[in-house]
């Protein structure tokens, strides 16, 4: 089994969980990442997609995120179906585990909302459907 991270629409009950699921995923922990990410809503879509991009020192803050384990073949399957500007990579979390998980490639940021201060994806999903005080 290997660990995957994911911070977006892959997080339980929203709506790419059910690739997790259907590739054998297992949910095994929500966690927050080390204080060193900046997060993104990403230009484009639908669907709307979130980046993590790791960043320098006090820069960054802790994003909130999700551990699943995926069966060597499920995860294969999976991140061959992932694509560009997002990537895999090595996530630091606050639990002191660094297992795989979602960032995207700088090149990914153009036109992108730095949305760091909602502390993660259902937070800023929070708050765009939030009514706007007039």
């Amino acid at each position: 089994m290997i660990e995957i991270t994911v911070v977006g629409a892959h997080l339980t009950g929203l709506a790419l969980n059910h690739e997790l699921v259907g590739h054998g995923g297992t949910f095994l922990r929500a966690v927050g990442t080390r204080p060193c990410y900046r997060f993104f809503a990403l230009a484009g879509g639908p669907p709307r997609r979130p980046g993590l991009l790791r960043v320098a020192g006090r820069e960054g803050a802790s994003i909130a995120a999700e551990v699943w384990s995926l069966p060597d073949d499920g995860f294969g399957r999976f991140v061959a179906g992932i694509p560009a500007p997002l990537c895999i990579g090595t996530l630091l979390l606050n639990d002191g585990t660094t297992p795989k998980g979602f960032l995207v490639e700088p090149e990914g940021l153009v036109g992108a909302e730095d949305i760091t201060r909602f502390g993660g994806w259902r937070g800023y999903l929070a708050a765009i459907a939030a009514p706007t005080p007039v």
